[in-house]
């Protein structure tokens, strides 16, 4: 029994709502269907976020069906799809009769039924291999009520209890099944939350699923019925522990894991239970720049050497100003394959005084004043404060002609 788990394939995001990632997506898919041939896979796991929002284009829905019906040919029998909390349930349930002719078995929700996210998994002689319980995102609604008048400690209690609850529950629900089964068949459990010990990005697009912090469960909410936990949501691999797995995201969803190995888990239930992780190749390289001008041009330059296609996104921190930053960039990079997504002048973020600059009132200060404070606040070199109190100079006179 061979099982991949793959999870937060974001299908239809965009980067910096800027480029279109379907290219990438396309390539992983055909990737994960080659290495689910060469592996002889025989369940494939995904566990949520399969697009990038509740109404997901015609592009995107085209290539999730497309991918499904091409799973067959694998050698894969079956596969589980649950849903993420950037996934409609409605739009991935409106479905699954259909799907379920493809052995693809999906569960968008908590039903009221919690029996109905447990499945039995078969081999071709209607023997069973495993059981899977196919835990979706839990939305606050599916499984707790809001009581009057509770804190935010008090709900924070309340959700986390009945996060564990759920999973104590199924887990007792599958071990009744294993003992009527009559083999001591492996149990796998999904889930798409935050659970202590996971990494994520400033900018890897996770959003927070209920207030604060309270997501991040701890991983004592799997009981040891479970033989592997296929995790989704943070876009980051990590190992909670040996058998709870977040597999992260195939493709980098910001600059901030541009430098991020991206993979996928093969579980063997072969000979006991073994892990293995399988790398995903780079569709698209994307690198953050940050630096002054001498080590922005030297890197830009060295990239451009390369000739691949490369978004980046290059942000300034040099102490003198550099008023032309965005022309000069785009001059470093004529005449290459390089795009920048994303650029960003720390010297231009907006300086204020306050009262600490200055022991003036500010209807004590001139125009002039209050510029030359804000020079010294900046701590812009003398060698340039000449040439930019020129500027503002004739700046401020023009505005008095105007008058």
């Amino acid at each position: 029994m061979k099982i991949l788990h793959t999870s937060d394939w974001h299908l239809g995001r965009t980067l910096y709502s800027k480029k279109e990632r379907q290219e990438e997506h396309t390539l992983f898919l055909e990737w994960l269907l080659n290495t689910m041939k060469d592996n002889s896979i025989d369940l494939l796991l995904i566990a949520g976020d399969i697009f990038d929002n509740a109404s997901p284009g015609s592009t995107s829905q085209k290539m999730y069906y497309d991918f499904l019906v091409r799973v067959k040919k694998t050698g894969c029998k079956n596969v589980i799809v649950v849903g993420g909390n950037h996934d409609s349930p409605s739009f991935l349930n409106a479905p699954k009769d259909i799907l379920a002719a493809l052995n693809v078995s999906v569960i968008g929700n908590a039903s009221e039924n919690i029996e109905d996210e447990i499945i039995v998994i078969n081999d071709s002689n209607e023997k069973p291999l495993a059981i899977v319980c196919g835990v979706p995102f839990l939305r606050e609604r599916d499984i707790s009520r809001f009581a009057e008048g509770e804190n935010y400690s008090d709900r924070s209690k309340r959700i986390n209890e009945n996060l564990k609850k759920h999973y104590e529950k199924i887990a007792e629900l599958a071990e009744n099944k294993r003992h009527e089964l009559g083999k001591d068949i492996p149990v796998v459990a999904t889930g798409h939350l935050s659970v202590a010990g996971g990494k994520r990005n400033e900018d890897d697009g996770v959003r927070e699923t209920y207030i604060g912090n309270i997501e991040a469960v701890g991983s004592d909410i799997f009981l040891d019925t479970f033989d592997y936990v296929a995790l989704g949501h943070y876009h980051i691999p990590s190992v909670i522990k040996d058998h709870i797995r977040y597999c992260g995201s195939p493709i980098p969803m910001g600059f901030g894991e541009a430098k991020q190995k991206k993979c996928v888990y093969i579980i063997d239930f072969d000979n006991g239970r073994s892990i293995e992780k399988v790398e995903i190749p780079v569709f698209q390289k994307l690198e953050s720049i940050v630096g002054d001008k001498h080590f922005i041009s030297k890197r830009l330059a060295d990239l451009k050497k390369t000739g691949l296609s490369v978004w980046v996104e290059v942000i300034y921190n040099g102490d003198e100003l550099f008023p032309d930053f965005p022309l000069w960039t785009n001059e470093q990079i004529a005449n290459s394959k390089i795009e920048i997504l994303k650029l960003q002048n720390r010297q231009h973020l907006n300086e204020v005084l306050t009262t600490n600059d200055t022991t003036n009132s500010l209807d004590e200060l001139n125009v002039f004043d209050v510029f030359d404070k804000l020079l010294d606040k900046a701590s812009v070199l003398d060698e340039q404060k000449d040439e930019l109190k020129k500027s503002y100079k004739e700046i401020v006179d023009d505005l008095e002609i105007e008058k």
